[in-house]
């Protein structure tokens, strides 16, 4: 599947801003900017290198300056907004961008065409570009790059007495060294500076501006009528590799993962391998995570046991899933899983109720793809411990109350994922009994009894702690005078509210409500919170529903879960769907009618990804992380469902 782009996509500067293109190297590295080539973000970069797998980045080169000379005639082909209100507009020469491995940029300067590609390579800091320039001009073409360095950790920018140092291939600055190779002439220049502007920080209260160095040029001269290559490839190691070679090597690692899912939908297929750029190697776990979402986020132990199930087992991944697997459940401590893992010898965090749970579901998914009984045997005593842990109490008020649900939450600890702190105040509190949480509670203890006979031990005190569980969720969590179940129990205002949490109560292996009843949350959930590009966080008669996402942090938080509309929900509003008609050949058919759909939400923001939030009123543009792991995780498990009935 490859996204193609034209001029009408960038009928201005703001325009070829919209969207960018994402590659990552499997150390939480990446190479981002947008379509037109300009870094609208202090996140950009044609190479973040990640020095410490996966969370110490550092913004190596910010970008490339390029132009096109003909005979004293100069055009830049490169774009970029500075600070000063100034700007480059190379996307006026901009005739193609498109995305299937690589991003790919055609320009045309009054017969010169350039193109230009970009790759990285998986396990290493390196990040290579080539250009082919044809001079089909009767002039003579001097094509010049300029790249602008800062060597300075991810979200900061160099001071202006930074200074930068070259030698034969090599650039110094603040005790890093890049190393850099290319077939063309390299020419030293006094140093310069250039400041940006970040129009899409800006709008988030971040910094909106930042600083770069150059200190010289790759040129290479085309004569009429000849076509040249000018091959570039910087690194954090020294390195040999030409970025042909690179290029060729990063597409071979895509078409791998694209045969290994299996995929018949060419969504699906592209979408398996968009769920690799998540997965990192971490350094101080001696293991592999998948990071939450780009370019914010790092690895969450929440947000992995969700991801997880579409991004490595849905994609055929099960040795990635089964490392991810065992480095939680080595860290596991008083029944609860990692919601950050440790850096610098620092003590992981804790806080989280629901990644517990889920890693027993995700061992139990990992167990159903691939019949692994010695691989259940290995994780059986952690999941047991957990159990244990829920019902006797540990951290942050979780525990098992005598009706059998699980309570969460205490003073200001938010530990479901809906977690935000303004402060001291809390715009979605959910301290109580959560719907999903007390969901996964009971297919974690249904989970537990099957594992406990797969394995030939005792399994009755599960079965009867669900028995207890399920009486009591269906007691006070049904509502009937609104077809659908309450948030939380917590004796406020907030449980009765119309959220989306509810639907995890469907879709889950085991599930506590009747057929009828599953089937009226999945119809109120699509008539109060379904949108083609995900659910609504909360319903919008609600007195505190929040249309739009945007503006400084505060602003941000306030709305993040109040109405906002989230994408990876979607993926099990599907399921639930499905499920409730049986998985009929006519409901497959109409979710994957309303599935296609999501090719528009691949072609917007981040290309060939899928977001993690959208405004709640209408949601049109890509918010938040532009690449966000679960949502693609959770999209991929309904694609396999429909494909393979998994």
């Amino acid at each position: 599947m490859k996204w193609i782009y034209g001029k009408q996509d960038w009928k201005s500067f703001e325009r070829g801003q919209e969207n960018c293109y994402l590659l990552t190297n499997g150390l939480g590295g990446f190479s981002s900017a947008t379509m037109i080539g300009s870094v609208s973000r202090n996140d950009h970069a044609l190479l973040m290198a990640c020095v410490h797998a996966p969370n110490h980045r550092y913004n190596m080169v910010h970008r490339l300056s390029e132009q096109v000379t003909l005979e004293g005639d100069s055009h830049m082909i490169s774009s970029q907004e500075f600070a000063d209100g100034t700007r480059e507009d190379g996307w006026r020469y901009l005739e193609e961008f498109s995305y299937e491995d690589t991003p790919v940029w055609r320009f045309l300067v009054e017969g010169v065409q350039v193109r230009k590609e970009i790759s990285v390579e998986q396990g290493t800091n390196t990040a290579a570009v080539c250009y082919e320039i044809t001079n089909r001009s009767s002039r003579m073409c001097d094509f010049t790059v300029t790249p602008f360095f800062q060597f300075t950790p991810k979200g900061s920018e160099p001071k202006p007495s930074q200074v930068f140092e070259r030698e034969e291939g090599c650039v110094r600055s603040n005790g890093l060294s890049l190393y850099f190779w290319t077939d063309a002439e390299v020419k030293e220049i006094p140093e310069i500076s250039e400041v940006y502007f970040y129009s899409y920080d800006d709008c988030d209260g971040r910094r909106p501006t930042g600083l770069a160095k150059a200190n010289h040029r790759i040129c290479k001269t085309v004569n009429p009528g000849e076509k040249c290559r000018l091959e570039l490839v910087y690194s954090m190691e020294t390195t040999e590799k030409k970025a042909a070679s690179i290029l060729a090597g990063h597409r071979a690692y895509r078409k791998k993962l694209e045969e290994l899912a299996g995929f018949s939908s060419e969504l699906a297929a592209f979408l398996a391998k968009s769920a690799n750029q998540f997965v990192s190697r971490r350094e101080s776990t001696d293991g592999e995570t998948i990071l939450a979402g780009f370019p914010f986020f790092e690895d969450w132990g929440r947000d992995t046991m969700i991801a997880l199930p579409g991004i490595c087992i849905s994609t055929r991944q099960y040795g990635t899933a089964r490392e991810i697997l065992r480095t939680f459940a080595a860290y596991e401590k008083d029944g609860l899983m990692p919601n950050l893992f440790p850096e610098g010898g620092e003590a992981p965090l804790y806080n989280t109720v629901d990644a517990a749970l889920l890693f027993i579901n995700c061992v139990y998914l990992y167990y159903q793809a691939t019949g692994e009984k010695a691989f259940v045997r290995e994780m059986y005593p952690v999941a047991e411990r957990i159990v244990k842990s829920y019902r006797q109490g540990t951290h942050f008020g979780i525990h098992m109350d005598e009706d059998g649900l699980i309570m969460a939450g205490q003073e200001l600890d938010q530990v479901t994922w809906m977690d935000v702190r303004v402060g001291e105040f809390l715009p979605t509190p959910r301290h109580g009994k959560p719907v999903e949480i007390n969901a996964y509670w009971y297919n974690a203890l249904q989970i537990m009894a099957c594992f406990s006979e797969i394995l030939g031990k005792e399994g009755a005190e599960y079965e009867a702690l669900a028995k207890k569980a399920k009486e009591a969720f269906c007691g006070q969590f049904w509502m009937e005078d609104r077809h659908c179940l309450k948030d939380v129990l917590s004796g406020t205002e907030a449980d009765c509210q119309v959220r989306c949490n509810q639907i995890w109560a469907v879709s889950m292996p085991f599930t506590m409500l009747d057929r009828e009843k599953e089937r009226q949350v999945v119809e109120t959930v699509f008539e109060k919170l379904y949108t083609p590009y995900g659910l609504r966080t909360l319903e919008k008669s609600d007195p505190q529903f929040h249309g739009t996402y945007g503006g400084p942090m505060q602003q941000r938080d306030m709305a993040y879960h109040q109405g906002t509309v989230w994408t990876f929900p979607l993926g099990a509003y599907y399921l639930s769907y499905l499920k409730v008609h049986s998985n009929s050949g006519e409901a497959k058919e109409t979710v994957r009618e309303q599935l296609e759909v999501l090719a528009s939400a691949l072609r917007e923001g981040c290309v060939g990804q899928l977001p993690e939030i959208y405004d709640g009123e209408n949601p049109t543009s890509s918010k938040g992380c532009f690449a966000q792991a679960w949502s693609v995780g959770e999209l991929l498990r309904v694609f396999e469902k429909i494909e393979r009935g998994n």
